[in-house]
Formats: C-alpha cells, sequence, structure tokens
C-alpha cells in the first residue's frame, strides 16, 4: 500500500508542479505588464507569444528536479533540506531557461519576465511543498500511510533512534520492537520482540517495511549474519553508524568512486563557503582601515609619544591548522614587559602597561592593525580568537577539543568575544562557543557578530 501510494504521491507531486511553474510564468508575464510598478511598454506583447517558453520549460523542470533529487523520498528528511533542493532545482531551471531565451533569436522575451519567472517560481512551489508536509503529517500522525519499523540493536543508540520515531509522528514510522543477540528487556521498558536469528520470522509477521541497524560498535561482529538472511526481503534497510560520539565539526558522508567516506570532523569551510568568506575579509578590511586610517595615525603618534619603543607589536599566535602566524597589535606594554615574568596573561591593574597601553586594551583599539593580518590572509574578520603557541601547548592537553578551535582561521572578533567570553573569563565556555561558530558557521553569522560587535562596543571590562 506504501510504496502504490509513494508512486502516486510522486505523480501528483510532479503534477502539481508542472501548474505551479505554469501559473508562475503566467504570473510573471501579467505583474511585468499589467502592475504599475515597472516602467509601462510601448506595446504590451501578447500571453501567447510567451508560449513558446513553455516548449523549453517542461524539459528543463524535468532535467532540473530530477537532477537535483526533488523527487526522492523525503520522509524524515527535514523542511529545510527539501527547500535547498527545491532552490537548487529551480536556480539550474531557471539556468537553462536563460541559456534558452539567449540563443532562441527568433523571439524577444522580456528580461523582467525571465528574472520573475524563478523567484515567483520558488515562493509558490515552496509554499505548496510545505501545504503538502502539514497534510501529510496530519495523515501520519493519525495513523494513515506509516511504515513499520524495526531497530536492530538494544543499547543506547537504539533507543535514542526510537525515541526519535516517537517525538515525531509525522513520519509515520512506527517502531515494532527491538532485535538483540538475546531475548531480554531493555531500558525504558522496551520489549524485546527476538533474537537475530529470529528476524526472517519477524520481518513477515510483523509486516516490517524499513529495518534500521543501531547497534553499538562492539555488537558489528553480527552484522554479516543479519544481513545474510534479509537478501529475498524487499524491505528499506538502513544504518545509523554508531560514530555519533566522535562526529564534531560538519559531519557527513562522501563518495569515492561508489565507496561511502563517512566524514567525522571536517571544516564547513571548503569550495565556495571558503571563496566568500576570503572574498567578504579583503573587502571589509579594505573598506575599514580606510575609515579608521586617521585614527590609527593618531593611536601611533600617541603610543611614540608616551613611550620609548615600537608602534606596533608583533606576537606569535596560532592560526589555522596549527600553523603560526604573527599578529599585528598597537604596543601597550613596556619593551621588556615579559624579560622576567615569560610569557603570562595581563591582569587587572597591570604594571607593565604604558599610559596609553590601559586606554587602548579596554576599548579594543590596540586591535585595529589586525585589519592587515585579514588582508594578508593569517587572520579573518570573524573566527576564535588566537592563542600564543605556550598556552595552547598548556590547553590542548586540559581542555577537551581545544585544538578543534584551529581548524578555522583565527578573527578579530568572535561568538566567543560577542558573548563576554574575553580576557580572564572560562576557557571551556570560550572553546564551546567557537565550536557552536565553527558547526554553524554562514555568511549570515558573520555579519551577525559583526553587527553585535559594534553594537556591544569594544569595551570589556575583561580586557586588561
Amino acid at each position: 500500500m506504501i510504496k502504490k501510494f509513494s508512486g502516486i504521491y510522486t505523480f501528483y507531486l510532479g503534477l502539481t508542479d508542472l501548474c505551479t511553474l505554469l501559473l508562475a510564468l503566467v504570473l510573471s508575464y501579467l505583474i511585468r505588464f499589467y502592475f504599475p510598478f515597472f516602467p509601462e511598454p510601448t506595446e504590451i506583447p501578447k500571453l501567447e507569444e510567451y508560449s513558446i517558453l513553455l516548449l523549453f520549460s517542461i524539459p528543463a523542470w524535468l532535467i532540473s528536479f530530477n537532477v537535483a533529487g526533488a523527487y526522492e523520498p523525503m520522509r524524515g528528511k527535514s523542511l529545510f533540506h527539501e527547500s535547498v533542493i527545491l532552490l537548487k532545482a529551480l536556480g539550474l531551471m531557471s539556468v537553462l531557461l536563460t541559456s534558452f531565451t539567449f540563443f532562441y533569436r527568433d523571439y524577444t522575451f522580456s528580461r523582467l519576465v525571465i528574472l520573475l519567472f524563478p523567484f515567483i517560481s520558488a515562493l509558490i512551489v515552496l509554499s505548496g511543498r510545505i501545504a503538502i508536509r502539514r497534510y501529510l503529517a496530519k495523515l501520519r500522525t493519525k495513523g494513515e500511510f506509516t511504515k513499520n519499523v524495526l531497530i536492530v540493536g538494544t543499547g543506547r543508540l537504539a533507543r535514542e533512534l526510537a525515541k526519535k520515531f516517537a517525538e515525531h509522528p509525522e513520519m509515520g514510522l512506527i517502531c515494532k520492537g527491538f532485535v538483540s543477540e538475546k531475548k531480554d528487556k531493555i531500558a525504558e521498558g522496551e520489549e524485546v520482540v527476538g533474537a537475530i536469528e529470529e528476524i526472517d520470522h519477524l520481518i513477515d509477521t510483523l509486516n516490517i517495511e524499513q529495518l534500521y541497524v543501531a547497534t553499538e560498535l562492539e555488537e558489528y561482529h553480527s552484522l554479516e549474519e543479519t544481513f545474510a538472511s534479509l537478501h529475498h526481503h524487499t524491505l528499506d534497510i538502513k544504518i545509523v553508524p554508531d560514530f555519533m560520539k566522535f562526529m564534531r565539526l560538519n559531519p557527513g558522508v562522501d563518495d569515492l568512486d561508489g565507496m561511502p567516506i563517512i566524514n567525522l570532523l571536517e571544516t564547513p569551510l571548503i569550495g565556495w563557503n571558503l571563496i566568500l568568506k576570503r572574498a567578504f575579509d579583503i573587502l571589509f578590511s579594505l573598506l575599514f582601515i580606510l575609515i579608521s586610517s586617521p585614527v590609527m595615525v593618531l593611536i601611533a603618534i600617541a603610543v611614540k609619544l608616551t613611550s620609548k619603543g615600537p608602534v606596533f607589536y608583533c606576537q606569535e599566535r596560532m592560526g589555522i591548522d596549527n600553523k603560526k602566524i604573527f599578529m599585528l597589535k598597537f604596543r601597550t606594554m613596556k619593551v621588556d614587559a615579559e624579560e622576567k615574568s615569560g610569557a603570562v596573561w595581563a591582569k587587572e591593574n597591570d604594571d607593565r602597561r604604558t599610559p596609553i597601553g590601559a586606554f587602548l586594551r579596554s576599548t579594543s583599539l590596540d586591535e585595529l592593525p589586525q585589519f592587515f593580518n585579514v588582508l594578508k590572509g593569517d587572520m579573518s574578520i570573524v573566527g576564535p580568537r588566537p592563542e600564543r603557541p605556550v598556552f595552547v601547548e598548556q590547553f590542548k592537553n586540559s581542555i577537551p577539543l581545544y585544538m578543534l578551535r584551529h581548524r578555522m582561521r583565527a578573527g578579530i572578533t568572535g561568538w566567543a568575544q560577542v558573548h563576554g567570553l574575553r580576557g580572564n573569563t572560562s576557557l571551556e565556555k570560550r572553546v564551546e562557543f567557537d565550536l557552536y561558530y565553527i558547526e554553524h558557521w554562514s555568511l549570515a553569522l558573520d555579519m551577525k557578530i559583526i553587527f553585535m560587535t559594534l553594537y556591544k562596543g569594544f569595551i570589556s571590562k575583561h580586557a586588561y
């Protein structure tokens, strides 16, 4: 019943999307030529003249939506995941449609119509998918179109999986029990329905449509026996790998010539993300240097007049991938500040500071030259604050996950700093905020941190 419904659902979903695209094309035409938002053309073309676009829109739609995977099963996938796929499909379709209008010179189409079409399509298609999702969720919650699920495993991972199914009835996945090497009871009163050697019988008697293998690492030796008994069944088989406790940054699955590779830890800044962040850093730092140059000149003069020694201070710090960088600052301490003490953190009312040093440090104005580090590529505008190598050696063995901070380029400001975690504050909390930033990085988050930095100001009671 479920598989039959799945085929019918996909057919009607495709038919709905096609009607939606046709509607979007008509709306784009009407908005361009009959709404007062745009300049009135000398002559309004007939709608029939745009019908030629349909001859290309339909194959472009079929190619784009299938290539992007817009008609693959979305049960258990988030709305965000489905939205990204749909936007990719619509983007590809828009490129194909634009290419067609460029090479097809027998007709002259309004550029505004071609421009409006993908935006209106995205709005209507996404709205339609949200409505369908809610309708299906309502049906599944009532017990319609559900799938019976069996979980192989009785440990922590299996229990967490069953809990997810129970917490999200809109997915329509009904857990019929657990399969173990031995018949026993597990936590939370869930009964084990049988042993692995009985799994063939259990699938038939419980009408199982999906099998989830969620065994602990130490139980993997039993998987060969499990899969050997399933070759004549047509049910879906899924594995929940017991690597969740090792997954830290940007986990996922890659494909190496047909071989799945599980990423436990990988920086999110790859490909276009890396290019986008670097381009933003260059443009922002150039603009900031131009605007703040008069202030930096005044600070340089003040530093030179109030103490002996150079204007700038280059301090060795740990950068991305444990590469050492030399961070540039306005000098705020005496030249021989660490001659006797060695490498130590600044403390409140530190007598090593120059006359203007206390003011520069408390207002973070001593950090302004670091925008030149950003231009050079040693640092970023936003990222985890870099630490001195001598302190890194101390912290990496005492603070869990500390070294993961170095999977991203160090920043002038960061998620931890805008939440007051700088200077003499909890290092564990700072690492927690830094890892959150790395895991959830986006250009929008960078902009938010920059605005929070400007809004909250540069003054901190922990900056000594």
